[in-house]
Parts: C-alpha cells; sequence; structure tokens
C-alpha cells in the first residue's frame, strides 16, 4: 500500500559559523507498508518518525526520493488530494459541532450526498460505540470518547490509509490500554493499513503487525513485534525496545567486542545453595513489587536486572539477600567463550 523509496528531508538551519545549513531529519529512508497492515513506526524524541508520517501524510514534503500509494507517486501531491486521513495527538475536534457533525464534516467536503452522509455517519459511530452519543458536543465527552470522535471522523471518508500520530499520549494508562484493543479492532474490522507513531514501546508491541524501530533519521530494523523483540538487530534496538540486560565482552581469540543482551524474564534466581543449574552468585541490591512480577536488581560483576513472577510470595528475597543467578543456555555458552 505504501512505499517509501530513497526519501530524504532536510530543514535549512542558520549555523553561526557557516551561515545557512542543513539539518537532515529522514536519511534516504527506504519502507513498504502492505495492505490491511498495522505498522507502527517507533523511537525516541528526535529520531525522524513524526516527519515520515506527515510526509506520507503530504503534511511535509520529501527533499529528495520517492512516496507511492497504492501504486501512484504522490510525493507532490496535498493532502486532501491522497487517500490518506489523519488523527492527531490533539484530536482536532470542531468544539462547536456534535459528534455527528464532527464525523460528517470531511464527507461534506468531499461533496458526498446527504443521505449517503447519515448513512455512512450512522455505520461509523457504531463502528466506535458511540450511537447514542451523536447529539452531544466534545466537551461533553471524557478524553477517551473524544479519540472514538477522531478516529470516526477519519474513518468516514474510507481512506486507503489511516495515520495515528501519538493518538493514545494524553490518556490515562487503563484508558490507554482499552484504547489499544479498539484501534487493533478497528484496524482489523476495517482492513483498513493503519500507519502508528510512537515512543511507547509497550503499544508497538500490543498493536501492530510490523515494527520499524527508528534512530537519527534512519530505520534500524523492520519487523514483527516477536522477531523486533527476541532477536534485535543491534546494541541499540535491544535496549530501546523493553528492558534488557546489556553485558559487555571481549570475543577471546580474535579482536573485537561483544553485547550480551538477556532480557529480564529469561534470567532465574535461586537461593545460594541451589546451584544445579546456576552459575553465577550475586547479591540483590533492590526488589520492585510490579503486581504480576516482581523486578529484581541484582549485582554480579555488574548489575543486572531479573523479572520473576510475583505468586510465590514466600520464595522473595530482599535486598541485601545472597541469591543464585540461572542463565539461558545459549548465553551461558556465550559468557563462557
Amino acid at each position: 500500500m505504501i512505499n517509501v523509496r530513497g526519501v530524504t528531508k532536510s530543514f535549512p538551519t542558520r549555523d553561526a559559523g557557516r551561515g545557512i545549513a542543513a539539518v537532515h531529519a529522514l536519511r534516504e529512508v527506504d519502507v513498504l507498508i502492505g495492505s490491511h497492515e498495522f505498522f507502527t513506526l517507533l523511537g525516541p524524541s528526535g529520531c525522524g518518525k513524526t516527519t515520515l508520517l506527515r510526509l506520507i501524510g503530504g503534511f511535509e514534503m520529501p527533499s529528495s526520493g520517492a512516496i507511492l500509494i497504492d501504486g501512484k507517486d504522490v510525493a507532490a501531491l496535498p493532502p486532501q488530494k491522497r487517500p490518506v486521513n489523519t488523527v492527531f495527538q490533539n484530536y482536532a475536534l470542531f468544539p462547536h459541532m456534535t459528534v455527528a457533525e464532527n464525523v460528517a464534516f470531511g464527507l461534506e467536503m468531499c461533496n458526498w450526498a446527504p443521505a449517503d452522509i447519515e448513512t455512512r455517519v450512522k455505520v461509523t459511530l457504531e463502528m466506535v460505540r458511540l450511537t447514542s452519543f451523536a447529539n452531544r458536543k466534545p466537551n461533553q465527552m471524557s478524553g477517551g470518547q473524544q479519540q472514538r470522535v477522531a478516529l470516526a471522523r477519519a474513518l468516514a471518508p474510507k481512506p486507503s490509509v489511516l495515520l495515528l500520530d501519538e493518538p493514545l499520549s494524553a490518556l490515562d494508562l487503563k484508558l490507554r490500554k482499552e484504547m489499544q484493543a479498539e484501534l487493533k479492532r478497528l484496524q482489523r474490522e476495517t482492513g483498513i493499513t493503519f500507519v502508528l507513531v510512537t515512543h511507547d514501546q509497550e503499544e508497538a508491541l500490543a498493536m501492530s503487525d510490523r515494527i520499524a524501530v527508528m534512530r537519527d533519521g534512519k530505520i534500524l530494523q523492520i519487523g514483527s513485534p516477536a522477531d523486533i523483540y527476541d532477536n534485535p538487530n543491534c546494541r541499540f534496538v535491544a535496549d530501546f525496545i523493553g528492558e534488557a540486560n546489556l553485558i559487555p565482552g571481549e570475543v577471546l581469540g580474535r579482536s573485537g567486542a561483544l553485547t550480551v543482551a538477556v532480557r529480564p524474564e529469561r534470567v532465574s534466581l535461586a537461593a545460594p545453595g541451589d546451584v544445579s543449574d546456576f552459575r553465577s552468585s550475586g547479591t540483590v541490591a533492590a526488589v520492585t513489587f510490579l503486581g504480576l512480577d516482581t523486578l529484581y536488581e541484582v549485582t554480579l560483576k555488574s548489575e543486572i536486572k531479573l523479572r520473576v513472577r510475583s505468586r510465590d510470595r514466600q520464595a522473595m528475597f530482599q535486598p541485601g539477600d545472597a541469591v543464585a543467578v540461572g542463565w539461558p543456555q545459549h548465553v551461558e555458552r556465550e559468557l563462557q567463550q
């Protein structure tokens, strides 16, 4: 559905010593996004993810490269000429209009017939479960309900692509979790290609079919959530996605350093006398109860993190306790090497 080819985006800036210089927000980015896919652009602030979304939506023009949507080059087309709609972070609802009028607005701008508008508004409000709110104003609704109105308005014209610019960042944790499920349901039911921008790793893992991890204007890795989490291709991706223990090492017999990345849930913990499957001993530095899990920080040669189930309260350790740490088999081999 979306083909980004060699796209670079530069912004001019004034350098005190050199006059006008260029800041590269994106550097020769290539990415293919499939039809009916929930695709997420993930990365820290300033990595270029929002710039890429704005280029796809037509709010910015590329400095070089091509952007194709459904096989057509749209790089020079304004937003209203593209088969794309956008849900913004601040929702951008019209406060003087009712929910139904907000949803109908885009259809009116597209010159839909009044009867078709009425039918489509009804169908779309049913889709986001807001039928009974049709006559309310946005200020009479919660943040989550306003978010659904913004989604309904964007979905009403039946776009080929829906762009989502950190749409859940203003919601509280519980509501954000609910809306994650809603977004995934809507994407599955409509079959529209969703492209989400977020810096929230858990959000990306929960909703996406594929994730592109970005840094400094480049895409470092693209893959399924499980692939990105289990098989990061570089230190940055391993550290940015979820939690990871990054253990420095050196390849013996050859020059070169390496880093072993181990997820906290892959490391096991036991009393120091239980040495059957354990290779390292250490001391508990900190304990954080997280409900379902408990996070331990254990000091070995360096500090590592372990995440274990909290259900066995009798086996919980306290700061200062001596413990034995067990590594996954492949990690044990690498540490021995």
